[in-house]
């Protein structure tokens, strides 16, 4: 990725800014209806705290992103409330409500860049709408471009860039006015891997640097796990579970939730990998939930103290461990061999410090 200038924040900045301050985004049942019946957001509560990078995930049609119009009210609350840095959007006049919108900057998935203006007439666009006079215009254009590493491609138009630059002159363009928040509408989705990385890096360095509140809306769990501290999961229309990053990764309740978590990790063997297991290793496989306990480092430290003092040859078969929410999680899948008591003792042991499951031997 290239490298880039830090620009003059708008904000507080620093790590997660304004944590300990009021929602600046405020959901009280909020209900939004379309002609036919059809029910996009269905009873919603919910709150993002300033300074936080939050999640919206879901599969394509569970309302997210009548979710993220709500919050900008491109679409009105049929029902309930939303609030935006303490004012009711559902209540305001459209004069105030072009006042909330100037505060809250938007990222498409399909960039929405102007095909007949170059790179900087695409990011200055809304400064000119704002009448903010040329020089000034024109020192937080270059400014900007320094700071999503486009400095040298001010001149160029959208058919000439790459999906990734185009991306990064519409993270420019929405930051234009120094908004407080940040909506990104399946912002990746439309990128490669790599590039995604990289888009995703720089959502990070515009929350930690200036303090920018960012709600992202996606279906990629990748997406929640790499840059997200709060994930929201959706389905029909409604919230099916909310909380921290981690934890939801850790503990998911909801079946939905399950699924995108086992997307992203990859880390437990389903019933083709289990059968493929048994024909190469006879002994016992059990996999063992590597979580960080409490703040107090990972649970992998006790399993190989565990493994280590104990009779049981124990070979890992499977899984892996990766960050979510720059903490360590995932799952190993082992091949237990020894004694049906030493067996038993050890797995009795490991339940004790986190969660396993026992597959068992093939002829058990």
């Amino acid at each position: 990725m290239a490298p880039v200038a830090e620009p003059v924040a708008g904000g507080a900045a620093g790590p997660h800014a304004g944590r300990g301050d009021d929602a600046v985004i405020r959901f009280v049942h909020a209900t939004k209806r379309f002609p036919g019946g059809t029910v996009a957001v269905d009873d919603v509560s919910f709150d993002v705290v300033g300074g936080s990078v939050t999640g919206v995930i879901g599969y394509s049609g569970a309302g997210k992103s009548t979710l993220v119009r709500l919050i900008n009210a491109l679409e009105g609350a049929d029902e309930g409330h939303v609030y935006v840095h303490g004012r009711d959007v559902t209540a305001l006049s459209e004069a105030d409500l072009r006042r909330v919108r100037a505060d809250v900057g938007m990222i498409f998935q399909q960039f929405n860049l102007f095909s007949s203006r170059t790179v900087a007439g695409n990011v200055g666009y809304p400064l000119r709408l704002a009448r903010v006079p040329k020089a000034e215009r024109n020192a937080r254009i270059e400014e900007l471009l320094r700071f999503v590493g486009l400095a040298d491609l001010s001149r160029r138009y959208p058919s000439q860039l790459s999906g990734g630059q185009k991306q990064r002159v519409g993270i420019a363009r929405a930051l234009a006015t120094r908004p407080s928040i940040l909506l990104a509408d399946e912002a990746t989705s439309a990128l490669d891997p790599e590039t995604t990385q990289d888009v995703l890096a720089l959502l990070r360095q515009i929350n930690e640097r200036l303090g920018t509140t960012i709600v992202v809306i996606t279906h990629e769990p990748e997406v929640v796990k790499s840059i997200c501290d709060r994930v929201l999961v959706m389905e029909n229309g409604h919230i099916i579970e909310q909380g921290d990053v981690y934890q939801v990764f850790a503990n998911p309740r909801h079946e939905a939730a399950k699924g995108f978590v086992h997307s992203a990790l990859r880390d437990l063997p389903d019933a083709e990998t289990l059968e493929r297991l048994r024909g190469r290793h006879p002994g016992r496989l059990v996999t063992v939930k590597v979580v960080e306990n409490n703040g107090d480092g990972s649970s992998l430290g006790t399993i190989f103290d565990l493994l280590q003092n104990s009779p049981v040859r124990a070979r890992v078969v499977h899984g892996g461990i990766q960050e979510v929410a720059r903490r360590p999680f995932g799952s190993l899948t082992y091949e237990f061999v020894g004694s049906d008591a030493d067996v038993a003792d050890l797995l009795a042991r490991l339940r004790e410090r986190t969660e396993i499951i026992d597959h068992g031997r093939e002829n058990a």
